[in-house]
């Protein structure tokens, strides 16, 4: 090879390396905007707190964080983080208004969805020890489809096998024997 040229495969991880910073550099966009969005909205409700952004994967992260109380920032994420959940669908929204392009953000409001991931990846453990050991599916409680997802990743990494059945708002994991 010549020098000045490049071979295939020095193209090929060029390209890979380029389309990801590309993907992390729209996901940080997103992150922006999202932030801008909630901040907003805090000065509307008149809570204190703190916008954290990060990109996990393939989506942006934004976690609102308080230095003090977290209490006031608990109204925000409701009953059972059903706040939470309306809220992470309008910051998508104003994402897509920017954009114009879909957002898989994931919103996080005063630690609330890392407590849950860690009680649901908790449960997704404690069913593929029950199915272990008697040899027979499990069916756990309607989800989110959060909540799914974390299970399913608790029992792809153990091993086993779960999916999905039945319809929204009755949706939950079955896990399946070996």
């Amino acid at each position: 090879m010549t020098e000045g040229t490049t071979s295939a495969a020095e193209a090929e991880a060029a390209t890979g390396a380029g389309a990801a910073d590309g993907l992390i550099a729209r996901l940080e966009q997103e992150g922006d905007i999202a932030a801008d969005y909630l901040e907003g909205l805090l000065d509307i409700a008149d809570l204190d707190g703190d916008i954290d952004m990060d990109v996990e994967g393939d989506r942006a992260l934004v976690s609102i964080v308080s230095d003090g109380n977290d209490r006031s920032l608990q109204r925000l994420v409701g009953h059972d983080g059903e706040v939470l959940e309306a809220l992470q669908e309008l910051t998508r929204l104003a994402v897509h208004r920017e954009t114009g392009e879909r957002s898989r953000l994931m919103l996080d409001i005063a630690g609330f969805r890392a407590r849950k991931r860690s009680e649901l990846a908790a449960l997704g453990s404690k069913a593929v020890e029950q199915v272990k050991s008697t040899g027979e599916q499990v069916k756990l409680r309607p989800m989110t489809p959060f909540e799914r997802k974390v299970v399913h990743d608790a029992v792809a990494a153990a091993g086993l096998r779960s999916e999905s059945e039945g319809e929204e708002p009755q949706r939950c994991v079955v896990v399946l024997p070996g």
